[in-house]
């Protein structure tokens, strides 16, 4: 979809004098705002912009002051799988020792 914005021409010369492209400018505060008012996914957001991995996402949000929301059971959920994948490496590793250990 293609949008259209009137902006005066004196407010339009000043912010492209200051090296601002306005129609990035405009696509990135719509999505912005869509985003932090949970009307759009981070994925659907990062899209338009052009950013091919989370983490150019996150940096752009983090430059523009748009704090992900990240409760304590987020942090308990991360951590339970964080533990979760260790021990399952760790025993992957043991798998793996007790396999050289018989072929050697």
């Amino acid at each position: 979809m293609q949008v259209t914005l009137e902006i005066p021409d004196d407010v339009a010369s000043v912010l492209q004098a200051q090296g601002l492209d306005l129609s990035r400018a405009a696509l990135e505060a719509v999505g912005i705002e869509a985003f932090r008012l949970h009307r759009i996914t981070a994925h659907q957001l990062r899209r338009p912009l052009g950013f091919g991995a989370r983490y150019e996402l996150d940096g752009f949000l983090k430059r523009h002051e748009v704090w992900l929301d990240y409760s304590p059971g987020d942090l308990d959920a991360d951590r339970e799988t964080a533990e979760r994948l260790w021990q399952e490496r760790q025993a992957e590793v043991a798998r793996e020792a007790a396999r050289e250990r018989r072929a050697g």
